[in-house]
């Protein structure tokens, strides 16, 4: 059985992710005796890097893949090793129009931007609307992002923050459709503004729900600019550098430990339930910090989950190769394609039509899909040897596809969409993906797909939701006490909610590992 350094902990951390590892460093640091109980036999959560091909020395980030929500302030707080790096072009969206290939490209330097738009759509003028309107959300970011390690402000204080009632007319209230067709006019244009709604989101550019919004939102914030950056030796450097930094602070961290049952009045210390390989153990915590869905929170708790189960709509791809591809436009250098986001069938109506053949229960006809490659910013994550020979990797990330299409025969989905969507990427290119593919130690070709219900069962992501479930607005009620001063207070007093459910929560942050300790702290 386990033995650890104490019988009563100041906190038991449930789940060794990065934002459970955020906590335990914040607590540790404060002098509080801080227990992790992770059920892999390896923390960091979908926030790591591993060797996905057999005798390959290249380390992906397999699950998460870029930073933006991450808080400068958490690196410094918590003094990690740990660095991003900046891509030079933003995107390339390729598309045949008049029989010619040709593409958007967005980045590099405004000049090229602004050429290229004009090339694309025959005057400027698609141009300074897309300035306009970057240029709004870039105010908006500049005042909403300092708030997330802030106590959750209410929806008045924010809109009186942010100072702009068009603005948040547009980001807060209208289906993010409207804004898009309003500033827009464009296909192409229009598709590709629209595509941070639908990351890990399902939802129609109108959806009522706002949804789409929501997404966008927490997609153009990052660290007040919007920028989407390479974590410097892959997404696992982050979760190593925080695992180190809780356990120099004191931290206990225990892999391998399966939290099964947390039974708690809410006053007296609770009490946790796990199992191990040679058998059950339980320790108490004064508080207990749940790094996990707010739908495992509950069943925990043994209670029933308040929300409907969530449901992932993403396809994620990661690839090696042994070269770029060649693209049909030449007047793009492969190198600058990847090094940016790729976007591929991302055209406005073909997100609309991809989206409707999914909710009716189809698998898409044209799969919209995004790439980059990770090893054009930061080869440190490939061997010396691949890198000398001029092996890339190439990260794809699906769009539309919820998990309720797998629930038939998720390996013969997962066949079909991936062909499906490689096809939409070969129609762009001068070469077949394949012929570019690298091989594995064992003679297979170097590359794997992971739908939402692969993602449910290696990391239980509820449904393969990758933000555990709607990404909230990042503000609470006109009484904050309903969600509490942080957003990741629970009914229970002694229980928090430090995953990417709580108010704030989604994507690689640490916000909600930042604000479970503070209100632990009394901050």
């Amino acid at each position: 059985m386990t033995t650890f350094g104490r019988d009563v902990y100041d906190d038991v951390i449930v789940g060794g992710g990065h934002n459970g590892l955020v906590a335990a460093a914040y607590l540790a640091q404060a002098g509080r005796a801080v227990l992790v109980l992770e059920r892999l036999g390896n923390t960091g959560g979908a926030a790591i890097s591993s060797r996905p091909f057999a005798g390959v020395d290249a380390r992906l980030s397999r699950y998460s893949y870029l930073v933006s929500l991450l808080p400068p302030k958490i690196v410094r707080d918590l003094g990690l090793r740990f660095a991003v790096r900046r891509r030079t072009v933003s995107s390339y969206t390729p598309v045949e129009r008049g029989g010619r290939p040709g593409g958007l490209l967005v980045g590099g330097d405004e000049r090229r931007t602004r050429e290229s738009f004009a090339r694309l759509t025959g005057s400027e003028r698609e141009y300074e609307s897309w300035r306009a309107f970057y240029g709004t959300t870039g105010h908006v970011a500049r005042t909403v992002f300092p708030t997330l390690t802030e106590p959750l402000p209410t929806r008045d204080e924010l809109r009186s923050r942010i100072d702009d009632e068009a603005a948040w007319r547009m980001l807060f209230e209208e289906p993010l459709g409207q804004a898009v067709e309003r500033r827009f006019a464009d296909d192409l244009v229009r598709g590709v503004v629209l595509t941070d709604g639908l990351i890990g989101t399902f939802a129609d550019a109108h959806d009522p729900s706002l949804a789409q919004n929501r997404c966008f939102l927490y997609h153009v914030i990052g660290g007040g600019t919007g920028d989407w950056d390479v974590p410097v030796g892959g997404m696992g450097a982050l979760t190593d550098a925080l695992a180190a930094a809780a356990r120099a602070a004191g931290a206990e961290i225990a892999t391998g430990h399966e939290v099964l049952r947390i039974d708690t009045d809410g006053a007296s210390p609770a009490e946790v339930v796990f199992r191990t390989e040679t058998g059950e153990g339980r320790v108490v915590g004064r508080t207990v910090l749940v790094n996990a869905s707010p739908r495992a929170l509950a069943e925990l708790l043994g209670e029933t989950p308040a929300e409907p189960a969530p449901e992932g709509a993403q396809l994620k791809v990661n690839m090696l190769l042994r070269r770029l591809p060649r693209l049909r436009d030449t007047a793009v250098d492969p190198r600058e394609a990847f090094g940016g986001t790729f976007h591929i069938a991302e055209g406005y109506t073909e997100l609309a039509r991809a989206y409707a053949e999914a909710a009716s229960g189809e698998l898409p006809s044209v799969p919209p899909s995004e790439i980059y490659c990770h090893s054009l910013t930061d080869p440190t994550i490939l061997g010396p040897e691949l890198v000398e020979q001029g092996y890339q990797t190439l990260t794809l990330f699906g769009l539309h596809t919820p998990a309720r299409l797998f629930g038939h025969d998720n390996q013969q989905a997962r066949e079909v969409l991936l062909a499906g969507t490689l096809a939409q990427l070969d129609a762009h290119l001068a070469e077949p993906l394949t012929d570019c593919l690298a091989f594995d130690g064992d003679g297979r070709p170097c590359i794997e797909a992971k739908t939402p219900l692969d993602l449910e069962r290696e990391l239980r992501l509820p449904g393969g939701h990758i933000f555990h479930r709607d990404l909230s607005w990042p503000y609470g009620a006109a009484d904050t006490d309903t969600v509490g001063r942080w957003g990741v207070e629970t009914a229970h007093r002694n229980v928090l909610l430090c995953g990417a459910g709580a108010v704030r929560g989604g994507g690689v942050s640490g916000v909600p590992g930042h604000n479970a300790a503070m209100a632990v702290l009394g901050h």
